[in-house]
């Protein structure tokens, strides 16, 4: 029996792996180690930090460094999945072609078209954060984000329509600024603390997480309820499994990528948000503001305010140019596999899947009109729905890696040298805390509870989508 199962599932790799090599055929590997690092970092430190961190800490107050600690450690269980299945085989659909292999065609199509969902949705809430950044100058208080909205929009999309090295070149300096920016935070902050000086009429110190109300100063209820929105911004970490299809050289490059995302993930965001409620006390933040304007302002450094203004603008740039990058692909590997339209597979003549864009964009129109609409609630609106999408991924992602150690314990795959530590156990472990976001979603009333209830809704869309498109997916799988 065993030994039937295992030849099926070595056909059915060998199937696959055929339809992998045409499917890669378009694209060009010219990513090289420099710009795949900063890629990989870069697309995981955007809006999430840069702009939600501020709200987030009116809330949970100094509980917040626990909460990004927790993510964090779970975050890395799901980079290592994801770092196994890109070296058992690099490719651009990234965990949409591991879905179709361990899982089949109609798990690719859910799990493609749920992360489609997560980065137009992801794209809105970087359009909108452009918009808020514009208005910290009381130059353009009077215009409306609408309008930043549009021209953001036609920046990206010009930057996302050349070839994947230019791509590529533009995203590892606008990755350098972001994570030189919070370099430069960090290195205050920690000398600020180290002189134990009062600056400005700030006291900095550990007093500061126990003063105001303490660690859970609105109880710890609030604090858990804003898991899906630290979920949001540790979204993007999985986009070097999309790089990996156009990286020279993957599978010497991407575990060093993967292993340093890992550190500095945990240095940038952990560390970071520790040293904002070290630096000011936690209720100096606010939504709307970016918490490392709120603090170098408060330091009263000529400039400095702008100055990081201009950064985190960058920071949104580019995890808007990286998650447009994203989609494009995605979208491409599904219309190749039959589960999105034909027209979804074109390529540009600079080897770019321009449609998969164009769509993209569309749905970026429809966020700058939700932006007309309704300016002040478009942040956290879409920012649930978006971590909707990227949880229900990250679940895919995991689901397929224990496919893929099934098939390896099965002989008909061969071991790999990069691996998930713990695994099974923390397999289970890792969807057991995915499963309980969603859950804790379903409490944060009303805009979380909305989103939960809208996901029969999302199902009924998927499966008429699903009968849709399945008369070419069979003709496909037949080919």
């Amino acid at each position: 029996m065993i030994q039937s199962h295992s030849k099926y599932a070595h056909d059915k790799k060998m199937s696959t792996s055929r339809w992998l090599e045409t499917h890669e055929r378009g694209y060009q590997k010219s990513m090289g180690n420099r710009q795949i690092q900063m890629i990989a970092i870069g697309g995981s430190i955007g809006t999430g930090l840069f702009l939600g961190t501020g709200g987030r800490l009116a809330i949970a107050g100094p509980s917040l460094v626990l909460i990004y600690l927790v993510c964090g450690f779970f975050s890395f269980f799901i980079l290592r999945a994801l770092g196994e299945l890109v070296l058992y085989r690099p490719t651009s659909g990234s965990f949409v072609s591991y879905a179709r292999e361990f899982l089949g065609e109609k798990a690719a199509y859910i799990v493609g078209w749920m992360y489609f969902l997560n980065w137009a949705m992801t794209g809105i809430v970087d359009i909108t954060a452009i918009a808020m950044y514009m208005h910290y100058w009381t130059d353009f208080a009077v215009v409306p984000q609408w309008i930043f909205a549009f021209c953001t929009l036609g920046i990206v999309a010009t930057m996302n329509m050349i070839g994947v090295k230019w791509f590529a070149e533009i995203e590892f300096w606008f990755s350098l600024i972001k994570v030189t920016a919070i370099s430069l935070f960090l290195i205050v902050g920690v000398v600020l603390l180290s002189i134990d000086i009062t600056l400005k009429g700030n006291n900095y110190g550990l007093h500061l997480i126990i003063a105001n109300g303490g660690i859970f100063p609105h109880g710890v209820l609030p604090s858990l309820l804003l898991v899906q929105g630290v979920i949001f911004a540790f979204a993007g970490i999985e986009l070097i499994g999309t790089a990996a299809g156009e990286c020279l050289e993957p599978k010497k490059n991407l575990p060093k990528a993967i292993n340093n995302i890992i550190l500095r993930i945990g240095l940038f965001y952990v560390g970071s948000v520790l040293l904002l409620v070290l630096l000011l006390p936690w209720n100096a933040y606010h939504a709307g503001e970016s918490p490392f304007v709120t603090f170098f302002s408060k330091c009263g450094i000529p400039y400095i305010g702008t100055i990081m203004n201009i950064v985190v603008l960058t920071a949104a740039l580019s995890s808007l140019n990286s998650g447009l990058y994203s989609t494009g692909r995605i979208l491409h590997s599904l219309s190749m596999g039959g589960s999105a339209p034909k027209v979804l597979a074109k390529m540009s003549n600079q080897q770019v899947p321009y449609s998969g864009i164009l769509v993209t964009c569309s749905i970026y129109i429809i966020g700058i009109f939700l932006n007309y609409l309704l300016p002040h609630r478009m942040f956290e609106i879409v920012l649930n729905i978006a971590s909707l999408g990227i949880v229900s991924s990250w679940i895919f992602i995991i689901i397929c890696h224990m496919r893929l150690r099934k098939g390896i314990q099965e002989g008909y795959i061969k071991p790999l040298a990069f691996h998930m530590p713990g695994a099974p156990f923390t397999s289970y472990l890792t969807l057991s805390f995915l499963v309980s976001v969603l859950i804790m979603m379903a409490f944060d009333y009303p805009i979380g509870t909305v989103t939960i209830a809208s996901i029969p809704v999302l199902a009924i869309i998927l499966i008429i989508g699903w009968f849709g498109l399945r008369q070419r997916t069979h003709k496909i799988q037949q080919e």
